[in-house]
């Protein structure tokens, strides 16, 4: 695979592990055990039976485990560092063409960085989804961050170009989001002008 479409393909499955750890690494597993992904060097292991076994098992967990009231606050704090390994990881392991430097360089800020930003974004949906719902809308919020680590996943192998153009909009409309919040906030809290005494 080319350079710049195998950093693009890393980069979509590293966003993906921002929204669930282990959907991008069982996609992964299934990919290359069928032979549509060619994985670097060192990551043959991603490969074998026993892996897709174990990124299955693990994903069952993940998934289940935010239909829980309040523990998935919880598996957003314990999947911040793993979502960003996670990120590092699976860019490392398409970069196929570079040197270990480059490509764990590449890993690190492109990878780490993207699975950190999207994890990032989920956090703070998720905290003000119970903060104003308590907690009642996270059931769906967890099925869409299901549906989007699916699709951002399987999107990154067919179309990695659209698969990361569609994750960066997605960063840029919750940016644009919370700062509109924060400017309403803002404007909130100014003081009421003081009366003019007759």
């Amino acid at each position: 695979m080319d350079g710049w479409l195998s950093l693009l393909l890393g980069i979509g499955l590293s966003a993906a592990c921002g929204f669930r750890v282990f959907v991008p690494l069982l996609v992964m597993s299934l990919a290359s055990l069928d032979g549509h992904l060619t994985l670097a060097p060192g990551f043959e292991w991603i490969a074998t039976p026993e892996a897709c076994g174990v990124f299955a098992v693990a994903t069952v967990c993940e998934v289940l485990s935010y239909y829980i009231p309040w523990w998935d606050n919880l598996m957003d704090s314990l999947s911040s560092p793993a979502a960003v390994a996670a990120g590092t990881i699976t860019t490392a392991s398409v970069l196929t063409d570079t040197s270990p430097f480059l490509q764990w360089t590449l890993a690190v800020i492109a990878g780490g960085g993207a699975a950190g930003m999207v994890q990032a974004g989920t956090v703070l949906v998720r905290g003000a989804s119970s903060f104003t719902t308590a907690g009642l809308a996270n059931p769906v919020l967890s099925t869409v961050e299901l549906g989007a680590a699916t699709i951002t996943s399987i999107l990154s192998l067919l179309a990695p170009l659209v698969a990361v153009s569609a994750v960066v909009l997605a960063v840029v409309a919750l940016v644009i989001m919370i700062a509109r919040r924060l400017s309403r906030r803002r404007s909130g809290r100014i003081s009421p002008e003081r009366r003019i005494p007759m």
